[in-house]
């Protein structure tokens, strides 16, 4: 396929915007530590939440979600949720403003801020920042793969004879360029870049979803897929038989482990509450809400990502789908033989798109991947220069020194990310290592951390250590992740639970310092009840039954979201509108509910 002059000249004006805007950026960030990592907490909740968003707006999970879709029809909107993908709703309702009341600019350093400077303490931190930098790396070959997999499907120049080369060529030199306006102006320039960005993608999504309803009606997309491809419902099993129109199909749904549908999504749901309930992990989502100016705008952004992310992705990813459902499944029948289900994103781009939007759409999921890989990569300077270089190798290091030094960390991890990039060639592997494995891991200690005031350092560290211990195990072996959360979770939560109780509570003073400022529901009565000897107008957190109902109306939130486009799409009306008014009602709940009840501080702490 040759891109057109059009398509190659609006990719061009794109990516020399792209540049421009990064470059005016850095230009005006403040050339501190705190500027170049949390923008100064001076960029709008809007803007952070639409940042946040084209991070997430992933070309790596936009492609496996389309391989989602095609493979498991509608009933794919909840197979997210082992990630979790609703995670934003928790964060929203709660979570985001318990961890920006803690004012402090990286994960590692809200574990001094939660456990204190003992040396276990000391020694969480120092896991914390591990924690951090694997996932930063995962995240980043991640996203190198996706690229690598895009370009050598779909990117007009042959760069290399054999096309794993070529991917290799084309993933490092999208990232270089990624690098050039990321390293420049830190958080300021990935912000100020990811709103243009999701503006580009959002035209694009929706002009594919236009495409697909105008060329695919019900009655054809019906006689291409199995029965119950368009629907909700299910069994114990799947009950999706692809037999007849695409085995290889069956084949790819036995080999994810996903048959046993019901047993899936218990798992999922299981798995998606309690890494949700433990909050974000220490990577660019934990950055946005640190970055926010008060705890308020911190939850005003995280509801904002589901607002404005959910329906044009889903658009783009149910327009894709149902042209390669009705249009590119004879050529596999005809081909027969293995089929890259992950592939099929840029090969229903280069079969359906018009000349002149498919240089847009391009530039757009070029965008998507440079907002992944800039809001990754500059989580991990944060850590190591304010939780390693400062406190143990320079601690009179100049704002300057540190800035740069920022630089440099970030440009290794670049390096190192699409270095692990190349030898990876599965998204899904990747998708389940990361969401259920390492992430699993992290889930007890961090559960604990906020509920229960008798959870020590030495826990932390202990549970933490389990996990990530686990976590590389299960990554050499034939262990399913999702299968073996449960152990996993149940594992790290016995040798936390046990570590703490030998250990004793951390110090009281500590303590209450946490308690009075973040202001958590949870077993807290002890802490409570020192506090109010030295500040007689502390007053508990009663919200939690707000709370637990706001989630659950935001659970049904966040899936109305979601399945509305994919009805869209496929034109399925009566679904559609029950879809639609279900997303207006919660809406209207959350408003009055959720959103008129935020507040930045507790109301003892205003009084000062």
């Amino acid at each position: 396929m040759i891109l057109s002059v059009i398509d190659i000249a609006v990719m061009v004006a794109y990516l020399m915007g792209v540049a421009g805007l990064g470059w005016l950026a850095a230009r005006r960030s403040d050339k501190t530590a705190k500027g170049y990592f949390l923008g100064s907490n001076r960029i709008s909740w809007p803007a952070l939440g639409l940042s946040n968003a084209a991070g997430m707006f992933d070309i790596s999970g936009t492609m496996w979600m389309v391989y989602l879709l095609f493979v498991y029809g509608l009933k794919s909107i909840f197979i997210p949720w082992l990630w979790p993908s609703f995670n934003q709703v928790f964060l929203m309702v709660f979570l985001s403003l318990w961890l920006r009341r803690s004012s402090v600019m990286t994960g590692a350093q809200w574990i001094e801020f939660r456990f204190g400077h003992s040396r276990a303490a000391r020694y969480s931190q120092l896991i914390v920042v591990a924690f951090a930098l694997i996932s930063v790396l995962g995240f980043l070959a991640y996203g190198f793969v996706g690229i690598g997999k895009f370009a050598s499907a779909f990117l007009p120049w042959t760069l290399h004879s054999d096309p794993a080369t070529n991917a290799i060529y084309y993933g490092g030199l999208v990232t270089l360029f990624t690098a050039l306006y990321m390293l420049k102006g830190g958080m300021l320039s990935v912000v100020y870049t990811e709103i243009l960005q999701f503006i580009v993608m959002t035209m694009s999504c929706v002009a594919v979803g236009i495409i697909a309803i105008m060329q695919v009606t019900p009655a054809m997309l019906e006689a291409a897929v199995p029965h119950g491809w368009s629907n909700l419902r299910f069994g114990w099993e799947l009950e999706l038989n692809w037999q007849g129109i695409l085995p290889q199909v069956n084949e790819q749904i036995a080999t994810d482990g996903y048959s046993l549908f019901s047993l899936f999504l218990m798992l999922a749901v299981f798995k998606g509450i309690l890494q949700s309930l433990a909050g974000p992990a220490p990577n660019y989502d934990m950055q946005r809400i640190l970055s926010a100016r008060t705890p308020g705008d911190a939850a005003r952004m995280s509801g904002l990502v589901s607002a404005v992310l959910l329906i044009p992705r889903y658009l783009f990813i149910t327009g894709l789908t149902v042209l390669a459902l009705v249009y590119l499944v004879p050529g596999f029948q005809q081909r027969g033989g293995w089929i890259d289900f992950e592939s099929i994103l840029p090969f229903a781009m280069a079969n359906f798109i018009p000349t002149g939007l498919l240089g847009l759409i391009v530039a757009g999921l070029l965008a998507t991947f440079m907002s992944t890989f800039a809001a990754t990569t500059n989580a991990a300077p944060a850590y190591i220069i304010n939780d390693v270089y400062e406190k143990y190798i320079n601690p009179n290091a100049t704002e300057y020194t540190k800035v740069k030094a920022g630089f440099w960390v970030s440009l290794l991890f670049i390096i190192g990310g699409a270095t692990l990039g190349m030898f990876m060639n599965s998204l899904n592997h990747l998708i389940m290592w990361l969401g259920a494995a390492l992430f699993g891991g992290y889930t007890a200690a961090n559960l604990l951390k906020w509920y229960w005031w008798g959870f020590s350092a030495a826990g932390y560290c202990w549970g933490m250590m389990t996990g990530m211990s686990a976590a590389v195990i299960m990554m050499f072996t034939d262990i399913s992740a999702l299968y073996g959360f449960p152990f996993l979770f149940a594992g790290c939560l016995v040798v936390s639970v046990i570590a703490s109780l030998l250990s004793g509570p951390d110090d009281m003073s500590v303590l209450i310092h946490f308690y009075r400022k973040t202001r958590p529901w949870g077993w807290w009565g002890p802490v409570h009840r020192q506090a109010i000897k030295h500040y007689p107008t502390l007053k508990p957190n009663r919200a939690f039954k707000r709370d637990s109902v706001n989630v659950g109306v935001g659970l049904i939130w966040h899936t109305s979201l979601t399945a509305a486009p994919v009805l869209l799409v496929i034109q399925q009306w009566l679904p559609f509108s029950l879809a639609a008014a279900t997303a207006v009602i919660t809406s209207a709940w959350l408003k009055y509910q959720w959103w008129d009840h935020l507040q930045d501080w507790p109301d003892d702490l205003n009084d000062e």
